[in-house]
């Protein structure tokens, strides 16, 4: 029983199903020699002998890093993220991860920048299996993206709750729950645009809309909320985004907010109701249709949203409304130009017939 067990841990458990060409070769086998040196360094025998090999998944393994030096310096650097996948499948690798990071927050003695570095560390090992799986065609689109967005989550949940322990712990909020520190907090976070229609890509910066609730049980102060909430929010923002020596976790963009050139980062509950019923335009109904609550009071932030439906789903649509959609559109084109549509140096995702045409058209039908 000890030898067959031995003997399954030494055995792969990522079978690519795609065939992948290297650019070169001879540098591809190059490149996974060195990964396979490091990996001897490091004391990962097993993944040393594996990598040594001459099977499909040797083959597959060497053009991946040929074709990518981000996944080919992370493995160098941390070869431990393929030995992991002797003993796990990337989808129990992706949940231990995700248990991690969700753990990291109540550990003892963790401070801002340990959190920064966990996160990062964490971010990096995920990428590099979301990545494999799909790039072996384990995965679909559809499963990679909802990974990468399920990642995303994790990550900016933890960061909100080590910020939501550290006010609590400072005397500025009281928490009702401090080891479910988001519960009835007040404070509000929506995923917004590809965030929160959970498919984020690789390269996907991540879009926040920020509300709290002045009257919510954690707060201590009503009058200083605005200036304490936009502070967590500041923070939250540096943890996700500041560039380490460990790279970044998700570049983070707030300007989905409500009047985002004079509206603090964090905006009141009532306030935010009052601006979307009175002077809200129809592209930000549109950007609501994807909103959903990903981290803070999730409770509040999906009483928030219901709130907000008879704005998003209007019953009616009178003819400024439309004027509007028609104005929306040729603030498109004046943007990026739209040209004739042509093969050389045309723009896919801004051009005309582009990926974000394609979705405004959905969106106007939608609304």
């Amino acid at each position: 029983m000890a030898v067959r067990a031995a003997a399954e841990q030494t055995n792969w458990l990522l079978k690519p199903a795609a065939k992948l060409v290297p650019l070169d070769r001879n540098r591809a086998r190059r490149e996974l020699s060195e990964i396979a040196s490091a990996a001897q360094e490091d004391g990962l025998t097993r993944l040393a002998k594996f990598l040594a090999g001459k099977s499909a998944s040797q083959e597959f393994l060497a053009a991946v890093f040929d074709l990518s030096p981000f996944l080919r310096g992370t493995v160098r650097r941390r070869p431990q993220i393929l030995d992991a996948l002797f003993d796990e499948t990337v989808e129990t690798r992706l949940a231990s991860i995700g248990a991690a990071i969700d753990k990291a927050v109540q550990a003892e003695g963790i401070s801002e920048n340990s959190l920064m570095m966990e996160l990062r560390q964490w971010k990096a090992e995920a990428h590099v299996l979301i990545a494999l799986a799909d790039l072996a065609g384990e995965a679909e689109t559809a499963i990679t993206v909802r990974r990468l967005s399920g990642l995303a989550d994790a990550c900016i949940r933890a960061a909100v709750d080590f910020l939501l322990r550290d006010a609590h712990g400072q005397g500025k909020l009281k928490l009702p729950d401090p080891e479910g520190p988001a519960r009835r907090s007040g404070w509000i976070l929506l995923g917004m645009g590809k965030l929160g229609a959970h498919e984020l890509n690789f390269s996907s910066d991540i879009d926040l809309v920020v509300f709290f609730d002045p009257q919510a049980p954690a707060v201590v102060d009503p009058l200083d909320a605005t200036e304490l909430f936009s502070r967590l929010t500041r923070r939250l923002v540096r943890i996700l985004q500041d560039r380490t020596e460990h790279g970044y976790v998700f570049r983070t963009d707030l300007r989905l907010r409500p009047d985002p050139g004079s509206t603090p980062l964090a905006i009141p509950l009532e306030a935010a109701l009052r601006y979307y019923e009175a002077r809200g335009q129809n592209w930000e109904r549109a950007a609501m249709i994807k909103a959903r609550p990903v981290a803070g009071d999730l409770a509040a932030g999906a009483a928030f949203l219901k709130d907000l439906q008879p704005y998003i789903w209007r019953k009616y649509m009178d003819y400024a409304a439309i004027a509007d959609v028609h104005s929306i559109k040729r603030q498109i084109h004046a943007h990026k130009g739209h040209g004739e549509i042509a093969v050389k140096g045309h723009n896919v995702k801004l051009g005309r017939g582009g990926i974000r045409e394609i979705e405004f058209f959905v969106q106007t039908q939608q609304l």
